[in-house]
């Protein structure tokens, strides 16, 4: 019996076609966000037959040039990251979304659900469970937080 071969991103380990398929049939824009060592990268992307249509994109690099000094792939910068991309949604109509965090693990207030907070501080409606988003406390460590926060909220995206 031939041995049945694997899509290649499911042998890369990249692709979880199952949950995949699940996120889909939401029929609404999916909220992606993925993090590195020392970034967050927040996309709002859409399903189209010929290939996903990105929306919206947002990383936390944008941070450096409204101020922020600190280390970008921290839940402080998650949270002003996903507070940007949910307004750049906000901008282009975009009032709902399914949340997507790929093979990473959902670890209650982490730097993915910090992102998370602010793209629903920025009143857009994910489906998500209150437990897992991290204490306001843990946001606001850094010291510029406040002032790079105002910024965010006064500028028009």
């Amino acid at each position: 019996m031939p041995k049945k071969t694997l899509f290649r991103r499911k042998r890369e380990g990249k692709t979880d076609y199952n949950k995949r398929l699940n996120l889909l049939k939401y029929q609404k824009p999916r909220l992606v966000i993925r993090k590195s060592l020392n970034n967050v990268s927040i996309q709002f992307i859409d399903y189209i037959p010929t290939g996903d249509k990105v929306l919206i994109s947002t990383h936390s690099n944008q941070l450096k040039k409204l101020g922020w000094k600190s280390h970008k792939g921290n839940v402080s910068s998650a949270y002003l990251t996903g507070l940007i991309g949910g307004l750049k949604a906000k901008s282009k109509n975009i009032e709902t979304a399914v949340l997507d965090l790929g093979l990473n693990p959902s670890i209650k207030g982490s730097v993915l659900y910090a992102a998370l907070q602010g793209v629903l501080d920025a009143e857009l409606e994910v489906p998500h469970s209150k437990e897992v988003l991290p204490p306001k406390k843990k946001l606001e460590k850094q010291s510029e937080f406040k002032e790079i926060k105002e910024k965010i909220l006064k500028e028009k995206w």
